[in-house]
């Protein structure tokens, strides 16, 4: 990037300019994010009524591991950061068309690089399985090699689509791409039911049957494991509608897609700084992922089910974590990349602080919430069909030590690309290597005594490290980035998050006594009635404690989304 003198003063996250234009955009992506998350949770239903956790959603959820482990190291994680800070640079100083060439020449190079991971994947699918999954049984490891293999393409969709992603959001274009996850889960959802359904017909038509009155389905581990690889199959009709989607926005935007052959230029200083950029942020961007992977190394030692408990409390910190922590961060990631283009570090570090405060108030009282909440949003969202009352249980234990972490997971998101934007992507990748050691030793330290709740508790652990430590040594980078703001805004939120602990309790408390019922009509009123009444509780508490956010917020959804 060239030397550039670095000032050292500490913003002041009230000014007005690109730190307002974040929030707002980030409010675009939210309600997107927000979609997609919706409808992934309805997918997590449908897996817990049909196939409850145990011996088959174990497997399927450990195949499915693979190609979301790549996607976050290739694609949505290390490509998109990448990428988009290349191109949002190259936009900035060389105009539309080098822009759209730099992003032709990565399709191509993507089609043939991930499509030989993809082979080498399904060559070696035995292999990976049995790292990830030690525990398992023979059968149920082959049955988590079949769907591995079924659903190692899905790679590639998900690659392109990060590349469509990217060109979209460095053109100030949020809402579709940030949709694009809706449609993952809505293709996913409709396809691999009618595919399971062609499998199995029976088997889903009982299964269906069961959730619907609220009664148990019987275990049929046969007829369940197949029809599971019709769900196997959705997942590569989402990833392929994810891609399609974004299409007539890049076509409108002006971008043309022309990957030819002969013009693929490998040593195009483009194509050269994104893999530079890529290859300590596979590293950098995953640790989240990597830490999963050991989790589920771990769990598949323990009884059939914990696999799954670890996944199904996870997806609750998928809604605060993608509505905020990647809404925010997507919004600020081009935005301090075209500062830096400038060479504007007050405007980086204004932008950055901003995006910080923003994702602390929102994401503090959602984890104080998940926590209060924990067993009854769980009986609610799953306790149905093959998912019983035990299984809320443990899946509400290992919620109740990842929501001890959101804060952490949320800000990575934030501060890791903004190494990028610097051009140091080294840092992230030693922090992350540094905190995948540590969670190994936390993990062997603690799932004795806690079983998977103790996995989860090490993630959490972990993620809040991982945050800080990032923190420190970006302000060491670039000088001061408004601490005793950013402090003073923290204590203001834990202290309105402490309110709404025992508002969230009171009003489960009082709702259970006026609708007593454990069916989905009381258990809806009980939640979202406490979810109300505590949120209403913190949003009176930061109004009189003064946070600036809560007016920020108020002025969001009165701009008009970008397609």
């Amino acid at each position: 990037m060239g030397s550039v003198a670095v000032d050292r003063s500490s913003p002041k996250e009230d000014e007005p300019g690109t730190g307002r234009e974040v929030a707002r955009s980030a409010s675009v992506i939210g309600i997107a994010v927000l979609a997609s998350r919706v409808l992934g949770l309805v997918r997590e239903q449908v897996f817990a009524a049909f196939f409850g956790a145990g011996y088959v959603f174990d497997a399927f959820v450990t195949a499915f591991r693979i190609p979301n482990l790549l996607r976050d190291l290739f694609a949505e994680g290390a490509l998109s950061a990448a990428f988009v800070k290349v191109f949002s640079q190259t936009l900035e100083r060389d105009g539309r068309r080098r822009a759209s060439e730099l992003a032709s020449r990565l399709v191509l190079v993507l089609l043939l690089l991930v499509g030989a991971i993809v082979l080498a994947g399904i060559l070696f699918a035995p292999w990976i399985v049995k790292a990830i999954a030690p525990g398992f049984e023979p059968d149920q490891q082959q049955l988590a090699v079949d769907l591995a293999r079924l659903m190692l393409p899905f790679l590639l969709l998900v690659s392109l689509a990060a590349v469509a992603m990217g060109v979209l959001n460095s053109s100030d274009r949020f809402f579709v791409p940030a949709l694009a996850g809706a449609f993952f889960n809505l293709g996913s959802l409709l396809v691999g039911l009618a595919a399971a359904y062609l499998f199995e017909p029976e088997y889903i038509t009982e299964a269906a049957q069961a959730a619907w009155s609220g009664r148990p389905i019987p275990e049929d581990l046969h007829r369940a494991a197949s029809a599971i690889f019709g769900m196997a199959l959705g997942v590569l009709a989402g990833g392929a509608l994810q891609v399609l989607m974004q299409t007539p926005s890049l076509w409108r935007s002006g971008f043309r897609f022309r990957p030819d052959l002969p013009d693929l230029k490998l040593k195009d200083p483009g194509l050269r700084e994104i893999f530079r950029l890529m290859g300590p942020a596979v590293i950098g961007t995953a640790a989240v992922q990597i830490n999963v992977f050991v989790n589920n190394n771990f769990a598949s030692r323990l009884e059939h089910g914990a696999v799954s408990w670890l996944n199904y409390s996870f997806r609750f910190m998928q809604f605060p974590i993608g509505v905020f922590g990647v809404a925010i961060a997507t919004a600020t990631l081009p935005a301090i990349a075209r500062a830096m283009a400038r060479h504007d570090e007050v405007d980086f570090k204004r932008t950055l602080v901003s995006s910080l405060r923003l994702a602390l108030f929102l994401t503090v009282p959602s984890a104080v919430g998940l926590i209060a909440l924990r067993r009854p949003i769980v009986a609610l969202i799953y306790e149905r069909g093959s998912f019983h009352a035990g299984d809320t249980v443990q899946t509400a234990g290992a919620l109740a030590f990842f929501a001890g972490g959101l804060v952490g997971y949320a800000l990575i998101k934030i501060l890791a690309p903004a190494f990028y934007a610097v051009d140091d992507s080294k840092t992230p990748a030693r922090i992350s290597l540094l905190s995948i050691l540590f969670n190994l030793g936390l993990c062997a330290l603690l799932v004795g005594p806690f079983g998977h709740r103790g996995l989860a508790l090490s993630t959490a652990l972990v993620a809040t490290l991982n945050a800080l430590f990032l923190f420190l040594l970006l302000r060491s980078r670039v000088g001061a980035l408004g601490e005793r703001e950013l402090l003073s805004a923290l204590a203001r939120i834990l202290l309105a998050s402490a309110v709404l602990w025992p508002a969230c309790r009171l009003g489960l408390h009082l709702l259970q006594d006026v609708l007593p019922g454990t069916g989905a009509g009381p258990r809806s009123v009980h939640v979202f009635g406490s979810i109300l009444l505590g949120g209403g509780a913190f949003l009176l508490a930061a109004k009189l404690l003064r946070l600036k956010e809560l007016d920020r917020l108020a002025a969001l959804l009165r701009r008009r989304p970008r397609s």
